[in-house]
């Protein structure tokens, strides 16, 4: 027997150890989640048996409530065991078919002998829970694993750092508990293994990514100082799965002060949190809060606007180009975009703290209770100049008290006392209870009647007033839109843009049409909430926001104000920039500016690892700068570009390659279009024809199979195989809608086709004619 045949030998000996102790663990979990699932039973079952109920005084109701409580505790706390117990049963289950995936053998500077060190997706223990059978792939240890290679080697721990020498670094394949492959590798993790994970066909889900991480991503998970953490990558670097094994990280790191309700993600669009929705459950831990920045807005704006979605506003610059109106729009994007914005709007609330805000009038049954130039008197009339939401709060009081006037004036209106004579039985019950309550009858009968009628007109009066009430703690006599909508209009015209005075027209009339255009809603909501107090989260502790270059430099001072105690970690590509306001420059420089000096750390990944080399070299060639892209090493075929004679015989095309794609196994398969429009029209082409389902903005999950999607939707997500429908010049003929074709074609895995009717864009020209095969 060789020695390489021997080591595999003993290698499965141990794995066969491991799993022999995960299987007794296992047992003895079960065990005990039957145990307490039955005493969860029995509590809940005799709940009210265990209970004293007694309320026939002050004391008795106190002993009453402590022995609830005491009972309600004991159920807790046996459904927080429960939980528990499940929890580690399923990590433990994971555990037995890949017990671990990697291994180092590391002695300390002080010690002669090395330790083998085995690493898997979680902790696994002997019998008498002392040592370590397999480390968790987040332990301070397990760093040396993905930052070292043989020879000299060090880590951090809460207690300072450890030095010393790997002598020897190894990688598992394991399924079912068996061995199928291990090498010996360096620094990186093993090409092989790799190559063994890359190489597979696309899922519905991402996965984890934990035996396969880079020291570079390595960085970006462990990093636990920096404030605002940029990952700026290529597409396929692995920006997105770096980033949900940070929070597993952080979550682990953290795990007595950080929970998952305290981080959140802002994802691209709802299918992509569908997408990534199950990486940290994989890891044992609960999902973190997942949310997109347009639905935030929806939330925040929704019962005031119509909100335009920011897929209706690229929609609308990828087809409006011949519409009136089109050029001040997208200079209106970009603006609105900058934080020259942002200090025009300070600019602006300076001038609001002396004059001009604009407020609505109170008005009940069609009269005006309280002018508007009452409001504006009240509210100048305040002091402190200084804080808008204190001098707002302060105003409200001063309704309310200015109502309270109001509503005692109106006791004894006719209609007051009609609605009083039309109250039932129990309504005039209440009158009676409050003047015995208030000792307030005599001995004259008709007074009392009086008296009665009196409370009666006052409850009415209440109960008609209440909804102005609510309205004036809501705010509602403020005039947002108006204040929002004065502020263009007093813009001067030098100041900005070429198309200024037409982009504010425009931006008046969607307002008064009660529509809020994409560009205009981080900033209306900001003016809102500067007049009338930010609701910040102090709750979340580290906000993630992917696809960041779709941002606006105002979004992002935004969202800085909005979660004032997180970092951020944010993660994009300026090669990816597609939105109308992300052309051009580093976009990413301006965020050291929302942290202190230091504070702000920037982590390029430059290797793509999604996509075979000859996807890579082709779309590196799309673009300014692709040569600094570096592949992995993974081949496959070259990029087909596919001449069609007419739209017909495009859709015939492409529903062939279609059918040739499932043969050879692939599972998911994009059929990716420029726009929505061009999605609808070649997925009617190709229903008849081949199985496939519309992908649009409204689609929430994400499934295996052949898709139609928009370029723009289809950002983040990954594909076995990618059909990009029409490359033609017609197409895609601007220089701004190249990075938009460079995204698309960077979905591919395994392969890539591009199809066109007529001639093909002038994008291809950049590209080597023999990185790609051309077809008939």
């Amino acid at each position: 027997m060789s020695m390489t045949e021997r080591e595999w030998q003993e290698e499965q000996q141990r794995v066969d150890q491991v799993v022999q102790e995960i299987d007794q663990q296992m047992e003895s979990l079960e065990q005990q989640v039957g145990e307490v699932r039955a005493d969860i039973v029995d509590i809940r079952k005799n709940f009210w048996d265990d209970v004293k109920l007694n309320f026939s005084d002050a004391g008795e109701m106190y002993e009453t409530y402590r022995s609830m409580k005491q009972q309600a505790d004991v159920l807790s706390e046996h459904e927080r065991n429960h939980r528990l117990a499940q929890t580690q049963l399923k990590k433990l289950q994971r555990l037995r078919r890949s017990p671990y995936f990697g291994r180092i053998d590391f002695a300390e500077e002080s010690e002669s002998s090395a330790e083998q060190i085995y690493l898997g997706i979680g902790t696994v223990l002997d019998e008498e829970q002392e040592n370590f059978l397999v480390y968790d792939w987040r332990a301070p240890v397990s760093s040396l694993y993905y930052d070292y290679g043989p020879g000299p080697a060090e880590y951090e721990t809460p207690g300072g750092t450890v030095a010393g020498r790997i002598d020897l670094k190894r990688q598992y394949v394991i399924r079912d508990a068996e061995i199928v492959s291990l090498f010996d590798t360096g620094v990186t993790i093993g090409d092989e293994l790799l190559q063994e994970v890359l190489g597979k066909h696309g899922d519905a889900q991402m996965k984890s990514i934990v035996a396969t991480i880079q020291r570079e991503q390595n960085q970006i998970i462990r990093d636990e100082r920096s404030k605002m953490l940029v990952v700026q990558g290529a597409a396929g670097s692995g920006k997105t799965s770096a980033a949900l094994q940070r929070v597993a990280y952080l979550l682990y790191r953290y795990r007595e002060t950080l929970s998952a309700q305290q981080i959140v993600l802002f994802s691209p669009n709802p299918m992509f949190n569908s997408y990534v929705s199950t990486v940290l459950p994989e890891l044992g831990e609960e999902n973190m809060q997942q949310t997109t920045f347009q639905e935030y807005l929806e939330r925040r704006l929704g019962k005031m606007f119509q909100v335009e979605d920011p897929f209706e506003q690229m929609e609308y610059t990828l087809t409006a180009m011949n519409e009136l109106g089109y050029e001040a729009r997208v200079e209106g994007i970009k603006y609105k975009a900058s934080t020259r914005l942002l200090t025009a709007m300070e600019e602006y609330l300076d001038r609001l703290a002396q004059g001009g805000l604009i407020f609505r009038a109170i008005k009940f049954r069609g009269e005006v209770l309280i002018p508007r130039e009452r409001i504006k008197e009240l509210f100048y009339g305040i002091d402190d100049i200084s804080v808008f939401p204190h001098r707002m709060r302060a105003l409200a009081d001063l309704l309310l008290e200015e109502l309270n006037v109001k509503a005692e004036e109106m006791r004894n209106e006719p209609w007051v006392e009609e609605e009083a004579e039309l109250m039932d039985k129990e309504q005039y019950q209440r009158a009676h209870n409050r003047l015995r309550k208030e000792k307030r009858y005599s001995e004259n009968s008709f007074d009392d009647f009086a008296r009665e009628l009196d409370v009666l007109g006052e409850m009415v009066v209440q109960k008609y007033f209440k909804p102005l009430r609510r309205g004036i703690n809501q705010l509602r006599f403020l005039n947002l839109p108006a204040v929002y909508r004065q502020f263009f209009l007093q813009q001067k015209k030098a100041g900005e843009t070429a198309h200024w005075e037409e982009m504010c027209a425009q931006t008046v009339e969607r307002l008064e049409h009660g529509k809020l255009a994409y560009e205009d809603a981080t900033p209306f909501l900001y003016l809102k909430e500067r007049i009338e107090g930010f609701q910040t989260n102090t709750q979340v502790r580290h906000v993630f926001v992917d696809e960041a270059q779709d941002y606006t430099e105002f979004q992002f001072a935004f969202l800085r104000r909005l979660f004032p105690h997180a970092k951020m970690t944010v993660l994009g590509d300026l090669n990816q920039s597609i939105f109308a306001h992300a052309q051009g420059g580093d976009r990413f420089a301006a965020l050291s500016e929302l942290f202190e000096e230091g504070e702000t750390k920037r982590i390029v990944l430059r290797r793509s690892y999604r996509s075979t080399r000859e996807i890579i070299e082709f779309a590196s060639g799309l673009i300014e700068g692709g040569d600094e892209i570096e592949p992995f090493n993974r081949h496959g075929s070259k990029p087909t570009l596919t001449q069609a004679a007419d739209e017909q015989d495009l859709a015939a095309k492409v529903a062939a390659r279609i059918r040739d794609l499932q043969e050879a196994g692939h599972q998911t398969v994009a059929v990716i279009c420029k726009t929505a429009e061009e999605s609808r029209a070649a997925y009617e082409r190709l229903k008849g024809a081949v199985d496939v389902r519309l992908i649009g903005m409204e689609t929430g999950g994400f499934e295996a199979g052949v898709i139609v999607i928009p370029s723009y939707l289809a950002k983040g997500m990954e594909f076995d195989a990618v059909l990009l429908y029409n490359t033609s010049q017609e197409r895609y003929g601007r220089e701004s809608e190249r990075k938009l074709f460079y995204t698309a074609c960077t979905r591919a895995m395994h392969e890539l086709h591009l199809f066109t009717v007529g001639t093909v864009s002038e994008f291809l020209a950049g590209v080597e004619s023999g990185s790609y095969e051309r077809l008939t």
